[in-house]
């Protein structure tokens, strides 16, 4: 596996600093959430063929707004999909340096499925709380495309079907992500200062060039976020664009997209979204 080491050791757990809570995942509200569009996809969607992604995008509530997001068969081979995104909402929150996302988790079971939590703004920014392949059934993905870093984690306690329990630390120096009230990956790189990001997530299709494709009987998928909080330190106030969710519901250095391996015994990186 080719990947990064961290910068000195994981950070040992310990009671966090002092924060404020500042976003409470709703995604039945239409003010916290656009569905259906992002413009992480060419032209804000529906559709994304060149990062190996079988996408259509839609916006009906039956494909995102409970928290399940779903993909379900089209006959045209593509796959109505599920995606919430805060980028041109009402509220249009950020995330923003020194911020810690957590959320809870049911991974996906179906060959196929493509799910992640992460972030994105003027056609980077990107941070990958994590992405999932079942096909690589005890691995997540954790990526840094800002200053080019990530880690692929496997755990006995990752497969389909699974609840997890992730936690995202967007550090100035360092990203650090957590799984089940662990740390598992410092990258050392961080996101700089004056970082921000609006929040993504979806449930994505591959195609087949890196991951395999849906089975030929499977005409459905899903996976499950029952949770989703951002803190922020204590007295950091909260930025332009950042607003608080209602009810139950220098600048960075960029990172360059890095060449795809040809093979090997470990999975490739999964693609820019």
């Amino acid at each position: 596996m080719n990947e990064p080491s961290a910068r000195g050791p994981l950070p040992a757990p310990r009671d966090p600093p002092s924060s404020d809570l500042v976003f409470t995942a709703d995604f039945g509200s239409t003010a916290q959430w656009v569905a259906g569009r992002s413009w992480a996809y060419p032209g804000g969607g529906p559709v994304n063929p060149g990062d190996d992604k079988l996408d259509y995008l839609v916006s009906d509530a039956d494909h995102s707004r409970s928290g399940t997001f779903r993909a379900t068969r089209r006959p045209d081979g593509r796959w109505n999909t599920g995606l919430l995104t805060t980028e041109d909402s009402e509220e249009g929150f950020t995330v923003r340096t020194g911020d810690v996302l957590e959320a809870r988790v049911r991974l996906p079971r179906e060959t196929g499925a493509w799910p992640a939590i992460w972030t994105w703004r003027d056609g980077d920014q990107e941070i990958d709380v994590f992405e999932y392949h079942p096909d690589n059934e005890d691995l997540l993905e954790f990526t840094n495309h800002v200053r080019g870093t990530n880690r692929y984690h496997r755990d006995d306690a990752v497969r389909p079907g699974a609840w997890v329990d992730l936690r995202t630390e967007f550090g100035r120096r360092s990203v650090v992500w957590w799984l089940n009230g662990t740390p598992v990956f410092a990258d050392g790189r961080g996101v700089g200062r004056s970082w921000h990001a609006y929040l993504i997530v979806n449930l994505s299709v591959c195609a087949g060039r890196w991951h395999p494709g849906p089975l030929p009987g499977t005409t459905e998928m899903s996976f499950e976020v029952s949770s989703l909080t951002v803190r922020r330190p204590s007295g950091g106030g909260v930025p332009h664009g950042a607003a608080v969710a209602h009810g139950p519901g220098p600048a960075p250095a960029e990172g360059d997209r890095e060449p795809r391996p040809a093979g090997g015994e470990d999975p490739p990186p999964t693609p820019r979204q």
